[in-house]
């Protein structure tokens, strides 16, 4: 394996199936770069939210899984969380640094909450990441559009500050380069 991970955030039936902003295209999106990292040996690793017993994102049913689309080929690593971190209190971190891996391509879902607070954490921890546009999406909410929060997340607050927001095709050109 190579120093970069894919690193796929919550895209979960149960999300999935709310149609957030764009979700066609960001599932074909996220399919076409898992694609292309298993096929240039960078390795594709999933997140899965779980909201606890009785919830919609029960671990184990079928809200949980991950979206059938992009669902993990065989022997492909699933980290569990029950925060909007991806590294608080889940074996992330430890996982990549024994890879010892230096860059994280960051797609999924939420863009606010789970994704935001991911890149976030990664940035204290001195990643490199890149964020390919159209690959993260969310919902509407009682303030603001779907389109208006991903927007202003990726435009706004990630883009050259936590990470670099590139292009599908710049992001694809990165996996093949690695």
């Amino acid at each position: 394996m190579k120093n970069m991970v894919l690193l796929v955030i919550d895209v979960q039936n149960a999300l999935v199936e709310d149609q957030p902003y764009r979700c066609e295209e960001v599932i074909q999106n996220i399919k076409s770069l898992i694609d292309t990292a298993r096929s240039n040996d960078i390795e594709v690793l999933y997140v899965c939210h779980d909201d606890g017993k009785g919830s919609e994102l029960e671990k184990g049913t079928y809200g949980w899984q991950v979206y059938d689309l992009i669902a993990p080929a065989q022997g492909e690593k699933i980290i569990d969380k029950n925060f909007n971190s991806a590294f608080h209190r889940t074996k992330l971190r430890d996982y990549l640094e024994e890879k010892k891996i230096k860059s994280l391509m960051i797609v999924g879902m939420q863009t606010e909450y789970c994704v935001d607070t991911t890149i976030k954490s990664a940035f204290d921890y001195e990643y490199k990441m890149y964020i390919p546009e159209g690959a993260n999406t969310t919902f509407d909410n009682d303030r603001l559009s779907g389109e208006v929060i991903h927007r202003f997340y990726n435009q706004d607050i990630w883009d050259k500050r936590f990470a670099d927001v590139i292009s599908m095709d710049e992001a694809l050109k990165i996996i093949k380069n690695k």
